[in-house]
């Protein structure tokens, strides 16, 4: 007993200095898989001030550039897609019409140049997710584009200086998985089938090693409880894996969000020796089956969804937007309160 004591302890450490002592950036992805094809990712946003997020549906066939500086790439759109755009200004994960979901979450290692991508035509992290999801319709798609790495990656910096350090995991309808790291300009790409947990720091390959020791211990028995990352990621874990499997779409949605519930931080959560931690701001689900995108603001009653299939993704058809701080007391199907917008305007 004395030695299983000691041993939490010393991994209790190592993730405390893999993460730092304060965890700011702190969001978690979860994957649930049900019966008759279901799968839903569920996400949280998690910053410590706000990032004020409005819903946009664009329909096929718009075209788009990655960047404002010369040789970026350009693409016109082969699938209508709802992103999430942060500040109006920068696509931080969506769902398109084939049901791929791709999620960017925090990762304070990621370092995306080295010398052999500088000369590599331009992509904002602004248009990163909208331009995988607008061109392919499957994970090993998107792993195709990555590995090729014909891209250099840049973000504008925001909140008062912090760079856009992100990895993203990547799911399709039929729960092809990845998950995506930049080390020092080296694109590195995990690949599997429906990979249960994202979270932030450390690094995808750590951040497993430190699961395993868990998955070991048996979540029945003792499960860590802290706001950090590889706490989040270990219970996410344990509870996707031990909740009971339905086709139905509407008791799916309640299980993935009781399970990212569990791994969120309280809203306006403070400590003092930790001025900079996070709390959660939104919480989303993407019905990757039913191609119904749920967002879950924390200051809202409740939850709403936009159904893709009952947008018009047609080519020629209008932009909508649907204005998050607007919707204090929508609950359900959201559809009608999407208003005709123009495009959001890129922070490159």
């Amino acid at each position: 007993m004395k030695r299983f004591f000691l041993s939490l302890a010393l991994l209790g450490g190592i993730a405390m200095g893999i993460t730092g002592v304060s965890d700011a950036s702190a969001c978690s992805r979860i994957l649930y898989v049900g019966n008759d094809d279901l799968r839903i990712v569920g996400r949280s946003l998690d910053w410590k001030t706000p990032i004020p997020t409005n819903l946009y549906v664009y329909p096929r066939g718009i075209m788009k550039k990655a960047h404002n500086l010369p040789g970026a790439i350009t693409w016109t759109s082969k699938y209508g897609a709802v992103y999430a755009v942060g500040y109006d200004g920068g696509v931080t994960e969506g769902m398109n019409e084939k049901g791929l979901v791709i999620s960017g979450l925090f990762c304070k290692g990621t370092v995306y140049e080295n010398d052999s991508t500088k000369n590599r035509p331009p992509m904002s992290m602004a248009m990163f997710v909208a331009w995988l999801l607008d061109l392919n319709a499957t994970t090993p798609e998107v792993v195709s584009v990555l590995k090729e790495h014909n891209f250099n990656i840049t973000g504008s910096t925001f909140d008062g200086g912090t760079v856009s350090a992100l990895h993203w995991g990547i799911t399709d309808a039929e729960g092809r998985s990845a998950i995506l790291e930049f080390d020092n300009g080296v694109v590195k790409v995990y690949e599997g089938q429906d990979i249960p947990v994202l979270t932030n720091d450390p690094a995808y390959p750590a951040m497993t090693a430190i699961n395993d020791y868990w998955v070991k211990v048996g979540g029945a028995n003792m499960l860590p409880g802290t706001v950090k990352s590889p706490d989040r990621f270990v219970r996410g874990y344990y509870f996707d894996g031990h909740v009971e499997k339905t086709g139905d779409a509407d008791l799916g949605f309640s299980i993935i969000r009781s399970i990212l519930y569990n791994v969120s931080v309280p809203y306006l959560y403070t400590i003092e020796s930790e001025p900079n931690v996070s709390s959660t701001q939104w919480r989303s689900f993407s019905n990757l089956r039913d191609k119904r995108y749920y967002f879950d603001l924390a200051t809202n009653m409740g939850a709403y969804y936009i159904d893709l299939k009952k947008c018009d993704l047609r080519k020629g058809a209008p932009v909508m937007k649907l204005v998050t701080s607007d919707t204090k007391d929508l609950v359900g199907e959201a559809n009608r309160h999407l208003k005709k917008s123009a495009p959001f305007t890129p922070m490159y």
